[in-house]
């Protein structure tokens, strides 16, 4: 079971309903739970009678319980939690369906995110990905942070937006894309300077971890690596960081990426 805290986390959730018709057919998986409701919970709550969720009032003890499971930072529910008990799926769309569905598309810009374990830095990086028009974020299955809640949190409700995909096979993964016109690009400090960079229509953007970047098998997957130039004194950015201004200089420099 997936638990959402955060007033903006689950406001964005519930208002992704409106772009993903699918969620609708799945209302049974979604619930929210309130313990003395604010002029802000009251809002939340309509929102989510409108879409015919199961709303129920329950003791604050039992909200500390249920968001026990989250980090500490995270913990902190304000008197509402929103539960989803679908999560054995964790994208309704699978991997055949994006790449039939991308192979179409002129333009389009996705994301890999390969080993970043901090799910703080993961949900910082979907904020920009939903900012600078990404169709796809990819992550793998195992060595990466994959807790949507805290994802969905720190993100601001973003991840709500970015259709998020877990594969089990990353290099096998990048290959497919490949095979249908993607170009690949990796995130690594002695790479080619973004700036006028001539990146391809239809791009994917591998960012690694800050400890030992990008795993060598799916570096040899990339068409080239790519830099931002700095002026600082330390070697590296923050991942997220870095992401975001990646992210930024490639929106820039193709067509508007269609959203999936």
């Amino acid at each position: 079971m997936r638990v959402i805290t955060g007033f903006h986390a689950i406001e964005e959730e519930l208002r992704s309903f409106e772009k993903d018709p699918k969620k609708a057919s799945h209302k049974e998986h979604y619930s929210i739970l309130i313990d003395k409701p604010g002029p802000r919970i009251k809002k939340i709550v309509e929102t989510a009678q409108k879409l015919d969720l199961k709303i129920t009032n329950a003791a604050s003890q039992k909200l500390d319980a249920l968001a026990a499971c989250l980090p500490p930072t995270a913990q902190d529910h304000r008197g509402i939690l929103l539960l989803i008990d679908n999560q054995d799926q964790k994208s309704e769309l699978q991997l055949d369906d994006y790449l039939k569905l991308l192979e179409k598309k002129e333009t389009s810009l996705l994301l890999v995110l390969d080993s970043i374990t901090d799910p703080h830095n993961v949900g910082a990086i979907i904020r920009s990905a939903d900012q600078f028009g990404v169709d796809l974020v990819i992550i793998p299955e195992n060595r990466s942070a994959t807790d949507l809640g805290i994802m969905s949190r720190t993100s601001a409700g973003a991840s709500s937006w970015v259709p998020i995909l877990f594969v089990s096979n990353l290099v096998r993964t990048v290959e497919q894309f490949k095979d249908i016109g993607f170009w690949v690009y990796g995130a690594d400090a002695k790479g080619e300077n973004t700036r006028g960079f001539p990146f391809n229509n239809k791009t994917i953007l591998v960012m690694g971890s800050e400890g030992s970047g990008i795993a060598r098998l799916l570096r040899e997957k990339c068409d080239a690596l790519v830099s931002i130039p700095t002026q600082g004194k330390l070697d590296s950015l923050n991942v997220s960081v870095a992401a975001g201004i990646l992210l930024y200089e490639i929106n820039g420099s193709i067509v508007q990426p269609f959203h999936a």
